[in-house]
């Protein structure tokens, strides 16, 4: 239990902005939900391979800076993928076929639009190749960097609420960010999802995961 505190401790620390974020071209705030745990022990994330973890939510809150030169202060981005692979040690590269849906802050028009969907796109990797639909939506993000903290909706499509992982939330007592994250981060903490919840028509399937222990909070700086 001792290093179950530690890790609490590290991961309470970890989104403290790090040197240099500021001399990035764009940075902000970001949140990832998977169908299944992420902050866990290798005997239960072997118990999901192949049967779950083929679904995720990827939220980037954009705090400051440009892509293509096109300034995106202020807006955020969804994106949502299906996958006929777990998403497991090679991320979203290693999930087989996939398809994915774009949701895009509603307040964005014309070439702050596009860019931002280009933005989604670029930092999806594989996902945003494969692109099926993209919906305006009004999305809400909000991520308390020190008490680990997050929310996100995008219209009636996302709904996730996340917070940091507890002792309670411990069960082998060997623990710890399993998978990593699906996009390149300037730090992160793994965390647990209250509330997630997908439907959007795109993927042909919806699902819900409250309790599970399969987020993840964190800053970016490309």
């Amino acid at each position: 239990m001792a290093r179950i505190r530690s890790l609490t401790a590290l991961a309470f620390a970890a989104l403290i902005i790090p040197f240099g974020f500021a001399r990035a071209e764009i940075s902000g705030q970001y949140m990832e939900s998977r169908t299944c745990d992420v902050y866990t022990g290798p005997c239960f994330a072997n118990a999901e391979v192949g049967l779950a973890g083929t679904e995720a939510v990827m939220a980037w809150s954009i705090q400051k800076g440009t892509h293509n030169g096109i300034d995106l202060s202020g807006l955020k981005v969804v994106l949502a993928m299906h996958t006929a692979k777990t998403l497991g040690f090679q991320g979203i590269e290693g999930a087989g076929e996939l398809k994915s849906v774009i949701l895009v802050d509603d307040t964005a028009k014309g070439p702050r639009r596009d860019a931002l969907i280009d933005f989604a796109k670029t930092h999806a990797g594989k996902a945003g190749t494969v692109v099926v639909r993209i919906d305006d939506a009004p999305i809400a993000m909000s991520l308390d960097e020190y008490e680990l903290k997050g929310t996100l909706s995008a219209g009636k499509a996302v709904q996730l609420e996340t917070r940091r992982a507890r002792l309670d939330d411990c069960i082998c007592s060997n623990e710890s960010a399993y998978y990593p994250p699906l996009t390149e981060l300037a730090n992160f903490a793994p965390g647990i999802t209250t509330v997630g919840e997908f439907k959007c028509r795109g993927l042909g399937m919806h699902w819900s995961t409250p309790g599970a222990r399969s987020a993840y909070m964190a800053m970016f700086a490309y």
